[in-house]
C-alpha cells in the first residue's frame, strides 16, 4: 500500500466516527425521550425537545409510535392512519374543537397505554382525521397521573406510587 492510500483510509475513518459522532449527539436532542430511557418503575421523566414539546415513544395496544404529551387536550387522540394500523374503528361520531377548529373525532377506548413503566388499561380516546403526529396523550391518560413540569423536565408518577417519596 502506498502513503496516499493509507491517509485516505485513516481521513475516511475519522469522518465516519466524527459523523457518527455528531449523529448520535444530535439524534438525542431532537428524540431525547425514547422508550428504552423513559424508566420502569411507575415514573417517567420527560426532557422538553428543541421544539419545546414533550414527546416520548410509548406502545398503545401494544404498538410503538410516536406521542406528543398535551397537558391541554381533553382526550388522548390517535390520528386515523394509527386507528387502522391499530385495527380500531368506531360508530360514535361527536364534534369537538381541536387547536385548528371544530371537527368530528369518533370515540374509541383503548385496551392499554404504555409510557415507560407506566400502563393504564382502557382509556378513553378519540380518532381525528387530520392528526399531525400518531397520537396526542392527553388529559383521559393524564388525569390518572401525577404530572409536575420543572424546569424543561416534565415527571409523570402512576397514582399508584404517589405514597412513595419524590
Amino acid at each position: 500500500m502506498n502513503a496516499n492510500f493509507k491517509t485516505t483510509i485513516g481521513a475516511t475513518l475519522i469522518f465516519i466516527l466524527l459523523g457518527s459522532a455528531l449523529f448520535f449527539v444530535f439524534n438525542g436532542k431532537l428524540h431525547p425521550n425514547t422508550s428504552e430511557k423513559l424508566g420502569t418503575a411507575g415514573e417517567v421523566i420527560l426532557q422538553r425537545d428543541l421544539s419545546g414539546h414533550y414527546r416520548a415513544e410509548a406502545f398503545i395496544n401494544g404498538t410503538k409510535t410516536n406521542i406528543l404529551v398535551d397537558t391541554g387536550a381533553t382526550d388522548v387522540a390517535i390520528s386515523r392512519q394509527f386507528a387502522e394500523r391499530l385495527g380500531i374503528t368506531s360508530i360514535a361520531a361527536i364534534r369537538t374543537q381541536t387547536a385548528n377548529g371544530e371537527t368530528v373525532a369518533y370515540m374509541i377506548r383503548l385496551d392499554s397505554v404504555k409510557l415507560g413503566g407506566i400502563e393504564e388499561k382502557n382509556v378513553s380516546a378519540i380518532i381525528v382525521n387530520n392528526l399531525s403526529t400518531d397520537m396526542l396523550l392527553g388529559m383521559s391518560f393524564l388525569n390518572r397521573m401525577d404530572v409536575r413540569l420543572h424546569q424543561g423536565i416534565m415527571t409523570i408518577r402512576s397514582v399508584n406510587n404517589l405514597n412513595d417519596p419524590i
